[in-house]
């Protein structure tokens, strides 16, 4: 039988089948055809401008390793005028982040860019192992999500750097598309879908270069470029609610190749509909095309690894959040529509339709949002629309439940104790009957 030639060059051999569309190729017009169509996503959305300082949201995975990769080709190719800065997160994962973050040391001599590297520990003092052992793993992405999103920020803005870009690809976008659709938050699912987005909380903006690539082609770029990348998964993360919406995305992808992308572009419709006071309540987006604005600590809004499962954990979790929903209650962030038939809150719940009064007039103005004024946080400076940050907040619970205090004795101070020492021959002097002495 003879070889199949490759779909597009039509002389040399295919190895390659697209998951997109199972497009027959071989590897180097694969790997061109690959960057030619990210290229051809930051141009048709103006992503970048030239001489722009971009941090790229760097984790050490393989969709971040191949993002940094191709803005890095990309920019030398098209000639973009792009300065590329690796951005890290440390959460704080022993056996997960230390040895992502030695790839991504790695990825910076590899691909000539410099690295700066942002720890939990340093900003909230806390690490996710330690929330974790705290509250438990139920939740912990919530906390984790609001922490990640806030740090990058932080980290940016230490850089002088307003964009920062981040490795979420086709599938992710569409695992959050279906997680916003089984909760009926039309809200998010309208800042999810949205290729770049503007934080509330700070004036740096956030783009997915890859929002169109399929995660099976960016492991193939990956394994036929030699990337060097970490891919072992966040060991808390199979108790997110995104794994439920990642596997029936899988489970539709089976069935049908292009699952994922129209997902995708069903969500970009529906996001369509939403009214922009809906989308981006109180906040002016004039002279913005196609962005998105994300609340403070909306971990969510673009395809993030936060659950809602720790709304029902019963514990600090369901605390927090329904202090956060009191909060967003008195603040008046309830909106309804215009028709009067079905209003939403920010958190995208759906109330009862309003029957109209026999004889009354229907209105044609719906409730308003007051404009969000940003403001700093009354405890950490950071920007907010909130008197405080989701972020305190969130700290808070854990804070309070933290020892105060904790009283041990090392070994060598056993060791230097001569009180001890007396007490201790003493016991071993009298035998076990001394044990029951008070």
């Amino acid at each position: 039988m003879a070889p199949t030639p490759c779909a597009l060059c039509k002389s040399s051999r295919a190895l390659i089948i697209r998951p997109k569309n199972h497009q027959k190729l071989c590897k180097p017009c694969f790997i061109f055809l690959f960057e030619t169509e990210i290229h051809n996503t930051i141009t048709s959305s103006s992503l970048f401008r030239p001489g722009e300082r971009i941090a790229i949201g760097a984790s050490g995975g393989k969709d971040s390793t191949v993002l940094a990769s191709v803005l890095k080709t990309l920019n030398e190719r098209h000639n973009y005028g792009l300065d590329l800065v690796l951005l890290s997160i440390d959460e704080g994962i022993k056996g997960y982040r230390d040895d992502s973050l030695e790839t991504v040391k790695r990825n910076a001599v590899q691909y000539d860019m410099p690295l700066s590297i942002v720890g939990y520990d340093e900003l909230y003092g806390w690490t996710m192992d330690q929330v974790v052992s705290q509250i438990g793993k139920k939740g912990n992405c919530t906390y984790c999500g609001v922490f990640r999103r806030q740090a990058l920020d932080r980290g940016a803005a230490r850089l002088g750097i307003k964009h920062v870009v981040t490795g979420h690809n086709a599938d992710d976008v569409a695992e959050t598309v279906m997680m916003n659709l089984l909760r009926g938050d039309l809200p998010r699912l309208s800042r999810a879908t949205s290729i770049v987005t503007a934080s509330a909380a700070s004036d740096i903006k956030r783009s997915k270069p890859l929002k169109y690539a399929y995660e099976k082609e960016i492991v193939l770029y990956a394994h036929h470029k030699g990337l060097d990348y970490f891919s072992t998964e966040c060991i808390y993360s199979p108790e997110a609610f995104r794994g439920s919406a990642r596997t029936l995305i899988k489970n539709l992808e089976r069935v049908r190749p292009s699952a994922i992308l129209d997902v995708v572009k069903s969500g970009e419709d529906m996001a369509a509909l939403v009214p922009a006071e809906v989308s981006n309540p109180g906040f002016s987006t004039t002279g913005a095309k196609d962005i998105a604005v994300v609340l403070d600590g909306d971990a969510e809004g673009e395809g993030g690894c936060g659950s809602s499962n720790g709304r029902a954990s019963g514990g600090e979790m369901a605390v927090m959040e329904q202090r956060l929903r009191d909060q967003e209650t008195r603040e008046g962030k309830e909106i309804q529509t215009g028709d009067n038939e079905t209003d939403f809150t920010l958190q995208g719940q759906r109330h009862d339709r309003h029957k109209p009064t026999p004889g009354a007039k229907p209105s044609s103005k719906g409730k308003r949002l007051p404009k969000q004024q940003l403001q700093k946080c009354g405890r950490c400076g950071y920007l907010s629309s909130q008197s405080v940050c989701k972020a305190c907040l969130l700290l808070e619970g854990l804070n309070r439940n933290r020892p105060k205090t904790q009283i041990s004795v090392s070994i060598e101070e056993e060791e230097i104790s001569p009180t001890l020492t007396r007490r201790m021959e003493g016991l071993t002097t009298a035998g076990p009957e001394a044990a029951n002495v008070t």
